[in-house]
């Protein structure tokens, strides 16, 4: 038995010896394909010897300064090149550890930029459901997934959620995208107003909905009604790009596809692309400025905030990015994934839709296709898919609870942007043989 505390506490997960490229081996001679990145982490494979070596000398120079008493040129760098490619007026960056401290930071920093500027009464977060912002309290309080925040209900803070552009659910048949957008739009200013639009501080989404529904995009126009609609109500957009920026859905942030500027960015996983613990927080500079001119500091800090080698880490992945053009790696290959798995799931009677952007690609499982209805629960059918594709050394990342935090189920598929063409088939070809077994009556 093992003395961790595992995810699951029936059973100790195999042992990770090596891992290179895209593949993982474990103690016992076993070889996987990282299809999913770990969780839409990993973005260039494992092992890059440029982001070790970049490692390892920041080690040399120095291992750890705390920000309370240092900056350091990894750390500076970093921030410089992030900012100078994120959305017009975003100028400024504050670095954590993953995903859930950064939206913690973003949390406070929204609150803050408010209570300096005299409307204390501003305690409202709006958010969607579905959606899965991180598992500390505050995260998990405006993530739209019930099976996940229900055992710490009595915890968490009160966020009204309003839906996320679930077209394949949500749309109904007589509607058009625009007026099924429009609708959309309509449900979240109704929210704002019920709300007082002076006791919200701002609108959390994900550009792309990630691992509580897998993949979901958002329709066309939509970030653009949420962007009038905060402008309006004075409210902040917060964009979650912990999941889907960083280059996975083919652009550097994923909000640039939708031509629009938030207020506070969260971005983590293909930051350090695993390398090391990092996530971001980036600020329109507006915001920080009014810190800045008030009481001169943001209330806020962890002992890693901003660790050096985390940093260097990062800084050496993005650098890998841009060299070998790998955000138009991202746009080919997701094409070609998309159209492997049309061939493969697009008439398959249990996959309802496939979707997302890039390398970033979600299928929705269901019990019949005509109907879109989901398979019950208690078979925990993504659980099962999950462990058919690990016999046959596929990693994919599989969720329950896709359509209202109980029922449905749908596979998340995010491999490196390094994979190639052949790494792809491979891929379906396994995923279509798990799905096949996992699916035996």
């Amino acid at each position: 038995m093992s003395h961790i505390i595992h995810r699951s506490l029936r059973q100790v997960p195999p042992v990770a010896a090596s891992a290179q490229g895209i593949l993982i081996h474990d103690s016992q001679g076993n070889t996987y394909i990282d299809a999913c990145g770990g969780a839409a982490v990993s973005s260039l494979g494992h092992g890059h010897p440029d982001v070790i070596e970049a490692m390892h000398r920041q080690i040399d120079r120095c291992a750890y300064a705390h920000t309370g008493f240092f900056t350091t040129e990894a750390a500076e760098e970093l921030a410089d090149r992030l900012v100078a490619t994120a959305p017009s007026g975003i100028d400024a960056a504050y670095f954590v550890s993953g995903g859930s401290e950064a939206m913690e930071t973003a949390l406070k920093l929204a609150r803050q930029y408010f209570y300096e500027g005299g409307e204390t009464q501003r305690t409202l977060f709006i958010a969607r459901r579905p959606s899965y912002h991180g598992n500390t309290l505050g995260a998990l309080a405006i993530s739209g997934s019930e099976w996940r925040s229900k055992p710490f209900a009595p915890l968490l803070m009160h966020a009204p959620h309003v839906s996320s552009p679930y077209e394949y659910r949500g749309r109904a048949p007589h509607q058009s995208v625009d007026e099924y957008t429009a609708a959309l739009l309509d449900e979240l200013e109704t929210a704002i107003i019920k709300a007082g639009p002076q006791n919200v501080i701002g609108f959390v989404a994900e550009p792309v909905v990630g691992a509580s529904a897998g993949a979901i995009p958002p329709t066309p126009g939509y970030f653009k009604g949420v962007r009038e609609i905060c402008d309006r109500h004075g409210v902040l957009f917060i964009a979650d790009e912990i999941a889907c920026g960083m280059g996975r859905t083919g652009t550097m942030y994923a909000i640039e596809q939708e031509g629009v500027a938030p207020d506070i960015i969260t971005i983590a996983k293909g930051l350090g692309a695993g390398y090391q613990p990092i996530g971001a927080v980036l600020a329109n500079g507006a915001v920080v400025e009014r810190l800045r001119k008030g009481s001169g500091a943001f209330m806020h800090g962890h002992t890693y905030v901003g660790h050096p080698v985390a940093a260097a880490a990062a800084l050496a992945v993005q650098k890998v990015i841009e060299r070998d053009n790998l955000l138009a790696q991202v746009q080919k290959r997701g094409a070609t994934l998309r159209r492997m798995l049309g061939n493969v799931f697009g008439q398959h009677p249990h996959v309802g839709d496939i979707r997302g952007r890039g390398l970033f690609m979600g299928m929705e499982l269901v019990q019949d296709r005509a109907t879109k209805a989901p398979f019950a629960p208690e078979r925990k059918v993504h659980a099962l898919v999950k462990a058919e594709a690990m016999k046959r050394g596929l990693m994919v990342f599989p969720m329950g609870g896709t359509i209202d935090g109980r029922s449905g189920d749908h596979v998340l598929l995010a491999p490196p942007f390094i994979v190639s063409e052949a790494d792809l088939g491979e891929i379906v070809t396994r995923l279509s043989e798990a799905l096949d077994a996992a699916l035996q009556p």
